[in-house]
């Protein structure tokens, strides 16, 4: 990896309004639509960032901090924070604001994993991402932290393979007696 680029250079910026066919039973926006604005992003940052395909590999840690309310805005910012051969760690912060007040407020953030792979849009295989520069004090504070999650995240990982090689991939109701 000797190419490096700045975290600006993948940043993105999404801003949506929160409508009612977007909440959820309680009133709050739908966790799922929310996880969907953060691919959405997080898949812009990472292409951004190394020009190529790119799949999503995890969402981690997406901790919900405030609920996002119906007639509020969500703006979703993210940007690669970390780079490692060929996957990329995306930082993913979401800002909730009151559109009458004017308040703004911390509603959630995540880290996801996105590897490059060759696609129609790059066929070739040898290839590393460029490393990342982190400039601004949040986003040194958020990079500082990427080799000790990517360690985190491979040995969870492993654990994880370990524990889906012994699940069963019948359909629920197949050995209930319920039907085929």
């Amino acid at each position: 990896m000797e190419e490096y680029k700045k975290c600006r250079e993948s940043r993105v910026i999404q801003t949506h309004r929160i409508f009612p066919f977007d909440l959820n039973p309680f009133g709050f926006l739908f966790g799922g639509k929310l996880m969907t604005m953060i691919d959405d992003a997080a898949s812009i940052s990472v292409t951004r960032h190394c020009r190529r395909g790119a799949v999503t590999a995890s969402l981690d840690s997406l901790n919900f901090l405030q609920p996002l309310h119906e007639n509020h805005s969500v703006c979703v910012k993210s940007y690669v924070s970390g780079a490692h051969h060929k996957s990329m760690e995306v930082f993913v912060k979401i800002i909730g604001e009151d559109l009458v007040t004017g308040e703004r407020y911390l509603a959630a953030t995540c880290f996801t994993t996105f590897v490059a792979i060759a696609s129609h849009m790059n066929p070739e295989t040898d290839f590393s991402v460029p490393g990342v520069i982190p400039e601004t004090p949040e986003e040194k504070m958020v990079c500082a932290g990427y080799e000790k999650r990517r360690i985190a995240r491979l040995a969870e990982r492993e654990e994880y393979q370990a524990f889906a090689a012994k699940l069963s991939t019948d359909l629920p109701w197949s050995d209930e007696g319920l039907g085929d």
